[in-house]
């Protein structure tokens, strides 16, 4: 039994943020003897946190050691996603032979339900909203849950794994199945996570700020597919060549390739393109399933990416029993995601669009790229470690102007103006940033927040930064 699993096991939970908060509240109810500590004093972490964990008896550690953190009798260490694997504490608690998990692998011990693993460097978060609207149109009770953040949906995979569900729905029929986007971070620390369905979406450079290099980085992602058994779904790019030789070395789960070619590359399980209709095969010899016309998808879910993210999500939802109509219902309806291609407002004919999600040069890329009108890029913020050159082009092609933010504004010049992309000005806060792009745009422009870079140096996150710029363009017509 679970319960007995973890009662009476002494346990350390690294990271005082939402994922591990909700790890020592699950283990705390499963009669663990859990300690929680964090890099930072407590004075500085979420003071109802405190007060919470205080209450339930949880010792809270604050600048912690490896000492303080791993107290004597330790059995188990879970860490969260923030923590980097080459940490002294990690460090430590590997020499002492401790297992360390990550906060998915527990999450995994703690239900039964199926989980829809999403991972990829961009597209997850839509990739996974998508399946679980697919499920939900389709009879399941599907919950979006992992790394999604989108302002309002916030839900660790811990949290979804120990939830019950909604009052309505219980004593009904319904099956509920997790759909969880999963990071690099929370791949490093598995051993038994096995999703049910898998999705990689796209490996480009990311992170190589945390990760020692592209190849490990590439490692950490396909290890979502590691402990997945025959009766286990991989759905994998076939268009990204990392991605594509990923997919071709597996060999003990059922494989779904996706592809925005008119053709599937073998005649095995595809989700593709044929006659610009979204169309998916799931079994060798069965007719494919028509989708949607491409011309039918909704102005929500622009270009060329998002058509992947629907075929990927089709290919998913299909094999745990969704069926066409409710896919195409749920992509025809499918809202704008926070933070992601948000169009904020539109003023005197200049159409301003919040991308603060567009954490890397790919991301940025694509969503320059996907739009039909000329545009006028805010970029920049805190480099991660990337190579901007290959967004030279886009710049040449869309961008009438480029206003440059953060402490990557000079790198990112350098390199642009070496590729001979010279419409460049520099702004020294978003607010700022806004207000000149306004100045610049005309009727029928479009300015887009497209950072390809994290926003760590002046903001919380990205979503803070997301805010910032719907209040920043707010302002140019109200007070925000």
């Amino acid at each position: 039994m679970i319960n007995e699993q973890f009662r009476g096991k002494r346990i350390s939970v690294l990271g005082a943020g939402r994922s591990g908060v909700a790890a020592v509240r699950a283990l705390a109810r499963l009669g663990a003897l859990v300690t929680l500590s964090d890099s930072k004093p407590i004075c500085k972490l979420d003071s109802a946190v405190v007060i919470e964990l205080s209450a339930m008896g949880i010792p809270l550690i604050g600048e912690s050691s490896a000492d303080m953190a791993l107290p004597e009798g330790t059995e188990n260490v879970i860490v969260s996603p923030g923590i980097p694997k080459r940490s002294e504490i990690l460090y430590a608690a590997q020499q002492r032979n401790i297992p360390i998990w990550s906060e998915i692998e527990l999450a995994f011990l703690l239900t039964e339900d199926p989980i829809i693993a999403v991972t990829g460097t961009n597209g997850k978060t839509t990739t996974t909203l998508l399946i679980a609207a697919i499920l939900n149109r389709a009879g399941f009770d599907g919950v979006a849950a992992g790394n999604v953040s989108a302002d309002e949906i916030k839900c660790t995979l811990v949290e979804a794994a120990v939830r019950e569900s909604s009052p309505e729905l219980q004593g009904s029929q319904k099956k509920r199945v997790i759909a969880a986007e999963i990071s690099s971070f929370q791949l490093e620390w598995v051993q038994d996570f096995a999703p049910k369905v898998a999705v990689l979406t796209n490996i480009t450079p990311d992170h190589l700020n945390r990760h020692a290099s592209f190849e490990e980085y590439a490692s950490a992602k396909s290890r979502i597919f590691d402990a997945q058994e025959q009766d286990d779904w991989a759905v994998v790019n076939y268009d990204d060549p990392v991605t594509r030789e990923i997919g071709l070395s597996l060999n003990r789960q059922k494989r779904c390739w996706f592809t925005t070619a008119s053709q599937p590359p073998d005649d095995g399980p595809c989700a593709w393109l044929p006659k610009d209709i979204l169309t998916v095969r799931l079994t060798n010899g069965q007719s494919p399933v028509a989708i949607m016309h491409r011309e039918d998808m909704p102005f929500t879910l622009p270009g060329i990416h998002s058509i992947q993210n629907v075929l990927a999500a089709a290919a998913a939802a299909l094999a745990i029993g969704g069926d066409a109509d409710s896919i195409a219902d749920a992509v025809e309806s499918f809202p704008r995601v926070a933070h992601r291609m948000e169009l904020v407002r539109e003023i005197e004919g200049v159409r301003y669009i919040n991308n603060s999600m567009c954490t890397n040069v790919a991301a940025a890329v694509s969503s320059i790229m996907s739009l039909g009108s000329p545009a006028i890029v805010i970029a920049g913020g805190a480099d991660k470690g990337l190579e901007f050159a290959s967004l030279t082009d886009a710049l040449h092609k869309k961008a009438k102007h480029l206003i440059l933010i953060g402490s990557a504004a000079e790198k990112m010049e350098t390199v642009f103006r070496a590729g001979s992309y010279t419409k460049i000005s520099r702004s020294d806060s978003l607010e700022e940033a806004v207000q000149n792009a306004a100045h610049l745009a005309v009727s029928g422009d479009t300015v887009i927040l497209a950072p390809a870079c994290a926003s760590f140096d002046m903001f919380d996150d990205f979503e803070d930064r997301g805010r910032a710029f719907r209040c920043a363009v707010q302002s140019l017509v109200t007070e925000c």
